[in-house]
């Protein structure tokens, strides 16, 4: 009786067969479940080249390389336009320490195509989708310590913010909304440390958000919260009130007495 063999090619085709289908397979459920943001058109980023020639060269330069009173915008991509400009920030009105968060100048659609236009200059950071800002299963416990081993220093562990040095400040974050809080994680504002991808996982920073969100609402139903600076301010306060008020009460005791 014939026995047949296998060409010994034949199992090395089937391996490399696996291989790229498993390979091909990857690639498809990560193209399709990796969040993707819009590509601007380009009558957007004429538009936002328009905008920046008309409201951000004369410091940034006509080409956006920078000057003396402006850095340079190449690289730093939407996210940067977007939180600077969508926070007020910018535009400013002169050179100085920080730039603080002020009543926004632009319109949505603008800012939009001001981004388009910087992002097209040069890779950079892009505006995290709704998906990336979702903190539906985030871990809160986890959100907490990496808020106060990463943010606290700065900006308190109450996310109300607090002085650094030269005259610069960490600002406060509980009215800053998910997109301008994962915009500074991402491209690192004025003081701030860049905390990039490699950096921190985005699935981390969605952590962070889940906490700060649950700062953001925190209530204080035994009265006023006295800045959740801690023992030592509540300590001083009490100080001042309970003698303030044995002195008011020795005052009134002394005028009945006469």
């Amino acid at each position: 009786m014939a026995i047949s063999r296998r060409h010994p090619a034949a199992l090395l085709a089937v391996l490399i067969a696996a291989l790229g289908t498993t390979g091909v397979a990857y690639a498809t459920v990560a193209s399709t479940s990796a969040p993707k943001a819009m590509a601007p058109s380009q009558t957007q980023v004429n538009e936002g080249r328009e905008e920046f020639l008309e409201g951000c060269a004369s410091c940034h330069g006509l080409a956006a390389q920078g000057s003396s009173d402006g850095p340079a915008l190449i690289g730093v991509g939407s996210a940067a336009v977007d939180f600077q400009v969508g926070t007020g920030r910018m535009p400013m009105a002169g050179p100085g320490i920080q730039a603080p968060s002020k009543k926004v100048s632009y319109s949505a659609d603008e800012i939009a195509a001001l981004a388009s236009y910087v992002a097209s200059l040069g890779a950079g950071p892009a505006i995290p989708t709704q998906e990336q800002l979702s903190t539906s299963g985030a871990d809160l416990a986890l959100g907490g310590e990496l808020f106060r081993t990463n943010c606290a220093q700065c900006h308190s562990v109450s996310g109300r913010g607090g002085a650094l040095s030269w005259g610069a400040y960490a600002p406060s974050m509980l009215k800053s909304s998910p997109k301008h809080i994962y915009e500074a994680m991402l491209t690192g504002p004025q003081s701030m440390p860049v905390f990039g991808d490699k950096t921190m996982t985005p699935s981390n920073k969605r952590d962070i958000l889940r906490y700060i969100e649950e700062l953001q609402k925190r209530e204080n139903p035994g009265g006023a919260d006295l800045g959740r600076l801690g023992p030592v301010t509540e300590g001083v306060f009490l100080f001042i009130a309970g003698l303030g008020a044995l002195i008011a009460i020795s005052v009134w005791i002394g005028a009945r007495a006469r």
